[in-house]
Formats: C-alpha cells, sequence, structure tokens
C-alpha cells in the first residue's frame, strides 16, 4: 500500500552540506544557491529508503546482477504507463545514462557518419560526439507557439545519405518541451528518409508537470521507431537517487543490442547491488511519492514563471516537464547572465554549456524556501542595475 501523499514533507530543509554533495560543494563556503547540476533537494521515497536500510543490514554486498523481479516491474510499467510492450531480453542495465549516450555514439555509428543533436542540450550530447570522434551536426531548438523544438530541416542539406545517429531529448532538457504523437511521427519519417538510428534520451519521462501531457517512447509508436532506437531511461532524476548509478537501455532490435553491449564490455562496470535495491523499491513503491512531488513541482513552475516573467530582460517559456527552467535573458544588460547572477547569490547553470550563452538553467527541485530566496536575490540584482 502506497503511503498517503500528505507524509510527504517537500519542504524539508535537508543538509546536504556535509555529504560530499556535487551540487552543494560547488559553492562550499560562499553565501551562493545551488540551483545548477539536476538533482533535487527533496529524500527520497520512503520506501527507497527502507529498501536501502534493510538490504545494508544484510550485511554482504558481493558482486550482483539485474533481479529478475526488478525486470519484471519495469515491463509491467513500460506497458501500464505507456502502452509499450516490450520484452525482458531488450533491456540492458548501466550503470547512469550518459555512458548509454556515449555507447551508443560509438557503437551505432561507423567512422565518418554523423551525429545529429538538437541545440541548445544537455551537455553530453554534444560530447558524445566529441569523444565518439564523429562530425556533429546541430538542429536548431526553436521556440514556435510558446514551445522549444528542434528543426530538423535545417540541417537535412548536410546529410549525406550514408546514415548516422539521431539523438532525441524527450522531455526536453533544457526547455521541458513533450513531444507530441505527430512530432515524434515526423522525427520518425526524418530517420527513415535518411537511414538514421536513434538515441532518445527518455530519463524526465516521469517528470510531466502538465496533466494534458503524455510521455510517449519514441520506440513505441511503432516496429521501424523501436528496430532503430535505443531508448534511454532511468529513475534516477524521478525519485533522486542519482547517486547511487542505475540506467535502463531498452533495445529491440537484437543486431543494435548486440554492438551497444561489444561497445560496453570490459570498460563499463555493472549496476551496484543497492542501486538495484533503490530502482525497484522506487517503481514498485515510489508513485504516491512521485504524484506529490509532480503537485509541489508544478506549483514552484507556476510560481516560478510568473515571477521570472515580470522580471524585466527575462523570459521564461511554459515548462511542460522537468524541473529545470531554461530561462532567456538576452535583453538582460548584462554580457554574462550565468555570472551576473552568481555573483547575486543564485548558482545556475550557464547556457552557454547547452549552447546559448544568453541563457541560464535554473533547477526548482528545491524547497519553496530556497526558490523564494533565490528569486529574492535575482530581483534585487536587476534592479541595482538602474540605479
Amino acid at each position: 500500500m502506497e503511503a498517503n501523499q500528505s507524509v510527504f514533507d517537500f519542504d524539508k530543509e535537508v543538509d546536504r552540506t556535509a555529504t560530499s554533495s556535487d551540487k552543494w560543494d560547488k559553492y562550499k563556503g560562499k553565501d551562493i544557491l545551488p540551483m545548477w547540476v539536476a538533482d533535487s533537494d527533496f529524500q527520497s521515497p520512503p520506501q527507497v529508503i527502507s529498501a536501502i536500510q534493510e538490504r545494508v543490514a544484510h550485511g554482504v554486498f558481493g558482486y550482483t546482477h539485474a533481479p529478475e523481479s526488478l525486470t519484471e516491474i519495469f515491463v509491467s510499467r513500460m506497458a501500464e504507463r505507456y502502452g509499450w510492450d516490450i520484452q525482458p531480453e531488450w533491456v540492458v542495465y548501466l550503470p547512469g545514462l550518459v555512458c548509454g549516450l556515449n555507447i551508443a555514439a560509438r557503437a551505432l555509428t561507423d567512422e565518418g557518419q554523423a551525429i545529429i543533436s538538437p541545440s541548445p542540450i544537455y551537455p553530453p550530447f554534444i560530447s558524445s560526439a566529441k569523444f565518439a570522434e564523429r562530425p556533429l551536426l546541430k538542429a536548431p531548438v526553436e521556440l514556435e507557439n510558446g514551445r522549444w523544438l528542434p528543426n530538423l530541416n535545417h540541417i537535412e542539406d548536410q546529410l549525406t545519405g550514408q546514415g548516422g545517429l539521431l539523438q532525441m531529448c524527450n522531455p526536453l532538457n533544457p526547455g521541458g518541451t513533450v513531444f507530441r504523437r505527430e512530432e515524434l511521427e515526423a522525427t520518425l519519417e526524418f530517420a527513415e528518409k535518411h537511414n538514421l538510428l536513434i538515441c532518445s534520451d527518455e530519463i524526465h519521462c516521469d517528470l510531466i508537470l502538465d496533466k494534458d501531457c503524455q510521455h510517449i517512447p519514441f520506440a513505441s509508436l511503432n516496429e521501424s521507431a523501436a528496430q532503430r532506437s535505443v531508448t534511454l531511461m532511468a529513475p534516477s532524476k524521478t525519485f533522486n537517487i542519482a547517486g547511487l548509478g542505475a540506467s535502463i537501455a531498452i533495445i529491440p532490435n537484437a543486431d543494435i543490442r548486440a554492438r551497444f553491449n561489444r561497445a560496453k564490455r570490459g570498460i563499463v562496470p555493472g549496476v551496484n547491488v543497492l542501486a538495484f535495491t533503490a530502482a525497484e523499491a522506487a517503481y514498485q513503491h515510489g508513485e504516491g511519492w512521485l504524484q506529490a512531488q509532480l503537485d509541489y513541482l508544478a506549483g514552484h513552475r507556476d510560481y516560478l514563471m510568473q515571477e521570472i516573467n515580470a522580471l524585466p530582460g527575462l523570459k521564461l517559456e511554459h515548462i511542460e516537464a522537468t524541473y529545470l527552467a531554461w530561462i532567456d535573458c538576452s535583453e538582460l544588460p548584462v554580457d554574462n547572465p550565468f555570472s551576473f547572477f552568481e555573483k547575486a547569490g543564485v548558482g545556475m547553470s550557464p547556457g552557454l554549456d547547452f549552447g546559448n550563452r544568453k541563457f541560464v538553467r535554473l533547477n526548482f527541485g528545491c524547497t519553496k524556501k530556497t526558490l523564494e530566496e533565490a528569486l529574492l536575490r535575482m530581483k534585487t540584482a536587476i534592479a541595482a542595475l538602474d540605479r
């Protein structure tokens, strides 16, 4: 039985300063609120914490493999949430999603074949092409009716017809777009036309803030989509267990799956025992907590949009998913908005890391108190520009 949603306290201030936290240690000893890397400040679901404690109490932490029960839960989850019938043998466990992006870049392209990526985008998309030593083509992400969408037509004349890899990010990071079926179908048509394989990062698929939006896994569109794709998912962002390292690649095509597994053989470690334990508990028992978190984050999103769009020089489009706000600072009279706000005590992600230095990305996976303080500091800094 799920715990009552009313017992989840997302306003609880959890001190992370003595936990070797990447997020909080970046500004250790400084009066700067860390609102950058994509982990939240919320305690994970109580069932996850209990499951880890129980496993730790066992006291033996030898080599381990994926529990069949976890795979069964994940297969059922895909069917129930998305109507996507996957087979257990399609599931490949990974110690993180970023390594999945890099494995796909190396395994699914040959020398000279291009990797196509949206831009701006989560930085490991760009670096995966660099590390694989493949040419990179950037499809500009443009605003269409208040939603950020990649423009694949922009790079079509640069394609050679020799195949390659198209990287997708759904929901989009940054931007928070949840792709509609017709948009995914247009992407599939583009891939079919140019003989492209697809790697779809869907790590934020559980963090849909709009009740009228539905995540659709790209590979669930039809058999053509399934047979040309690698789908990457994880419980990490959803349940704030990213530090444990448990991610999942779903690869229906046996040849692509073999290539993917060959590329990681002897290099990529297995998933650790506590990560498996946390993932299973999260997927099996975390739904009540997740729904409460989504309500809390949607309230943050609405408050943030109201406040940001009231500030001169800033603009924030509607965020359909994720707890990441892509803030347009192009009208702000400063050369480097990231540095400007950092000096004001708000440490966001620089837009340049994603592909546009006139933006910043703000992580609102935090308490309301922290968000209010961040906005107060931003308001104060902008007001001081007019003095």
